[in-house]
Order: structure tokens, then C-alpha cells, then sequence
């Protein structure tokens, strides 16, 4: 759930630790207009970092939605491998697992 609030810079000015505050809240922003237009968006850091991220996410694999419809088709079809084999096939050297004995 989105709470999308549009005040003017001048409230947000006179209540900005109020704000920091309630943009703490998952999802929680504010559009600060002035004279009635857009001009700035207040919102937590860690909401920031997340947009930010998905961004260069996005950028890396722009074709993101193609991809999970190919690798959910290769899961139904069963052309899949474990990890273990996925890393052995890269060339990375796994340790044995040690087996738990319980006293």
C-alpha cells in the first residue's frame, strides 16, 4: 500500500520532523509542491536506497519479465540443476559436507 501526500513546500517546511517521521512508514511519501506544481519528493532513506536499486537492477536485466517467464518454463519442464551443479559447472570447488553426529 502506497500513502501518497501532496502538500505545499512551505507546510512541509514548518513540519519536516514530523514528516522524517511518518515517511519512516513502509511506502509512506510526500510530494512537496510549490504554487500547486510538483517540485520535490520527501521519503525514508531506506525506501530511496530500494527505488534506487531496483533501477540498476533493471537497467542490468531490462528484459527482467522475459526471463522469469523462460526460467519458470524451464522449471515446469524440469530442465533445471541443483546449485552444487550450477557452481561445479562454473569451476568453483565445493567442500564436502561433514555429517552431524549427534551425541
Amino acid at each position: 500500500m502506497s500513502i501518497k501526500t501532496i502538500i505545499p513546500i512551505s507546510e512541509a517546511r514548518k513540519r519536516i520532523f514530523q514528516l522524517a517521521k511518518e515517511v519512516q512508514r513502509p511506502s509512506v511519501f510526500y510530494t512537496l509542491t510549490d504554487k500547486g506544481i510538483p517540485k520535490a519528493v520527501i521519503m525514508s532513506a531506506q525506501d530511496f536506497d530500494s527505488w534506487q536499486e531496483t533501477i540498476e537492477i533493471m537497467n542490468i536485466f531490462p528484459n527482467w519479465e522475459k526471463d522469469i517467464q523462460a526460467a519458470e518454463e524451464d522449471y515446469k519442464k524440469g530442465r533445471t540443476i541443483s546449485l552444487e551443479e550450477l557452481l561445479a559447472k562454473e569451476g568453483f570447488v565445493l567442500q564436502k559436507k561433514k555429517s552431524k553426529k549427534h551425541v
